[in-house]
């Protein structure tokens, strides 16, 4: 009996050694990329909870310095957020607060360059679109109308879509389109809900061309009540730095 069970044990052994013999080498390197992976996902994690504890530590010390009023310091710090951390909350923000220094002192080259950075490389399309409303508003401010419509054709967020269209209005007008502002202004009252005070402005100026207001046939879609989480915020930056 016991030399059967021997034999038994010694065949399973053997089917064992030549299972692992053909499938080992795959299962250790299965194995291997399992927990390979499962470490890197760990250390990612960790990777970007430390890049956003510099960044907001960057950010922090560039809002001290717009406090202050010191542009050329606050300037630093953003160019090595920009540069460092890119793809975080805090260079946006920082991009804002620089553009709004830099306006201050009447540098609008500076301001346009954070804008212009901004409005190609925020995470979100709501702040993209931001940053162009910003930057429209800076550009129209100089006059430079041909260019505002340029950077409101990348302004594409659902959310701030009449406003932009606002904007877009204004530029032509000041071109000398009245029929394309008259359209994009139409487009502007349409897409705004009825209770929205803004939504008179732009009726003013539909009024002022000759032109009745055309609402919109179905449930308006408020494009300037602040949007939630990101865009929210967005949204009070974009009052905060653009023109009516």
């Amino acid at each position: 009996m016991a030399t059967q069970l021997d034999l038994q044990e010694q065949e399973q052994l053997d089917a064992l050694k030549a299972f692992w013999k053909q499938q080992g080498s795959l299962i250790t390197w299965t194995v291997v990329l399992v927990l390979g992976g499962l470490a890197a996902w760990n250390g990612w994690q960790y990777w970007q909870g430390s890049q956003a504890s510099r960044a907001a530590d960057m950010f922090e010390q560039l809002d001290k310095a717009a406090g202050a009023g010191n542009a050329e310091l606050a300037g630093r710090i953003f160019g090595e957020l920009r540069d460092r951390y890119p793809r975080t909350a805090w260079a946006e923000q920082g991009a804002l607060t620089v553009s709004q220094v830099e306006l201050a002192r009447g540098r609008t080259d500076a301001a346009k360059a954070a804008l212009g950075w901004l409005s190609e490389h925020a995470i979100e399309g709501e702040m993209r679109t931001v940053a162009r409303l910003r930057l429209a508003a800076v550009q129209a401010d100089a006059g430079q109308y041909a260019e505002v419509l340029k950077t409101l054709d990348g302004a594409n967020a659902p959310t701030f879509a009449a406003l932009v269209d606002d904007r877009r209005g204004d530029a032509l007008l000041a071109l000398g389109r009245t029929d394309a502002a008259r359209a994009a202004y139409q487009a502007a009252y349409k897409a705004m809900d009825e209770r929205q005070i803004y939504r008179r402005l732009v009726e003013a100026k539909l009024m002022a061309l000759g032109a009745a207001p055309v609402a919109a046939t179905g449930p308006a879609a408020s494009a300037v009540t602040a949007a939630p989480s990101t865009a929210g915020a967005s949204a009070a930056a974009a009052g905060s730095g653009a023109r009516p």
